[in-house]
């Protein structure tokens, strides 16, 4: 019952304080409600931004690995890229895909494919700037894709190099109009394709996964349209067998593709093993950071409040100095003075605590409507920012709160 009394007397006391000084509480408040918005602001995008590429890794799968000529991170130990080692690496090709499979026995898919830029026809319609995607198969099982109209391209199909093709969602909607394009022909590049399915919509993808505005086409017909031993960032996708650990494919890798391109035992490896964890390691090193930025943006912000809160807080002990006379003369308790003063600084820094978290809110339902960014306040920074506030209320009401407790009764109640 005495915390029941307490919090309701602290919430009319801070209720009173809005009401009689206004401007002055608000200016107060005005640091709390900053310093939140910076912090949990902070913390909203680095989540939402991390939740969206832990998405994009998860369909990707943990233990998928990239072969190719470059390598995604300078090497272990070293801060600079070396790109002059690299430049005349040669690229990975088709065949080597298809030794791999017949060699390796953890990979359940390797696929070979590259990209790169076409205009595409039918009749008087045309795009310009398409990605085209030359593959062979298995890129849509290593990729999680989904077909919304038609079919895939079989196996025997891509391996033949047969004049078909997959269309993204917003590429067949721009070509065809809300028409069904199966069964329909395009032109890239004075070939004519034939249309067998449409990929489902995706959205964006942070690993360029997303096929809603590209064309998928087999590896051997790409070669038709493009010199497939130019550099086009050509990659051999490899994903291992459930429940095979990445680092047991790229040693197992590692050994196939030395002994497929007889590398000398002492001689460096002239192909890059990229796993989707080394991004992952990174991203967590960056987003530590972006933490502590927002932490220090925030925290002076807070200060600032921290002091305001303060100072309402003085100005509260020294007009409601007879009142406090009065509640010990008649048998309240110094820690019950005490804890009706915390608890309102903390109730005063809690409303301006909500203040901002409201125009976090706010601004995440605006910028996703706006942006294709998924931009979420999640639960846990909402109960971070509360803390926060209530931390730092009881923080800045230690002081106060102290010299209420401690007044002498006589003298607080003959005060003028």
């Amino acid at each position: 019952m005495l915390i029941f009394r307490l919090i309701i007397e602290s919430f009319n006391f801070a209720y009173t304080s809005l009401v009689v000084n206004r401007l002055r509480t608000i200016l107060s408040l005005l640091g709390i409600t900053i310093g939140i918005f910076c912090i949990i602001s902070v913390f909203t995008i680095i989540d939402s931004l991390e939740r969206t590429i832990r998405d994009s890794m998860s369909k990707l799968g943990s233990n998928v690995i990239y072969v190719q000529k470059w390598p995604w991170a300078p090497p272990p130990g070293e801060t600079e890229y070396p790109w002059w080692k690299y430049l005349n690496r040669p690229v990975p090709k088709l065949s080597e895909t298809q030794e791999i499979l017949r060699r390796s026995s953890l990979t359940q898919y390797a696929v070979f494919n590259y990209g790169f830029s076409r205009t595409v026809k039918i009749g008087s319609s045309k795009v310009d700037n398409v990605e085209v995607i030359g593959a062979s198969s298995g890129l849509i099982e290593t990729w999680s894709l989904k077909i919304a109209r038609g079919r895939p391209l079989t196996e025997e199909e891509f391996n033949s190099g047969v004049n078909f093709v997959m269309l993204g969602s917003d590429i067949a909607d721009q070509l065809f109009s809300g028409v069904s394009p199966l069964g329909k022909s395009i032109k890239v590049q004075g070939f004519n394709l034939l249309v067998l399915g449409v990929f489902e919509k995706m959205g964006s993808d942070v690993f360029g996964t997303s096929m809603d505005k590209r064309l998928l086409i087999p590896a051997k017909l790409a070669a038709r349209l493009v010199d497939s031993r130019q550099d086009m960032r050509q990659n051999i996708i490899v994903k291992g067998k459930v429940d095979i650990p990445a680092a047991r494919i790229a040693e197992e890798l590692e050994g196939i593709m030395r002994s497929i391109r007889r590398i000398k035992p002492s001689a460096e490896n002239d192909f890059a093993l990229n796993e989707v964890s080394l991004i992952s390691g990174r991203l967590d090193s960056l987003f530590r950071v972006f933490d502590i930025a927002g932490w220090i943006i925030g925290g002076f912000a807070i200060l600032v409040g921290g002091f305001g809160i303060a100072n309402i807080m003085f100005v509260s002990v020294r007009e409601r100095t007879k009142i406090i006379g009065l509640q010990k003369a008649l048998g309240a308790k110094s820690r019950f003075i005490l804890l009706e003063f915390l608890f309102e600084a903390s109730v005063l820094s809690l409303i301006g605590g909500i203040i901002g978290l409201l125009i976090i809110y706010s601004l995440t339902f605006v910028v996703s409507k706006a942006f294709d960014f998924n931009l979420v306040l999640s639960m846990g920074n909402i109960l971070t920012g509360l803390i926060i506030s209530i931390v730092i209320g009881l923080i800045a009401g230690v002081v106060p709160a102290r010299t209420a407790a401690h007044l002498d009764p006589v003298t607080a109640m003959n005060a003028v």
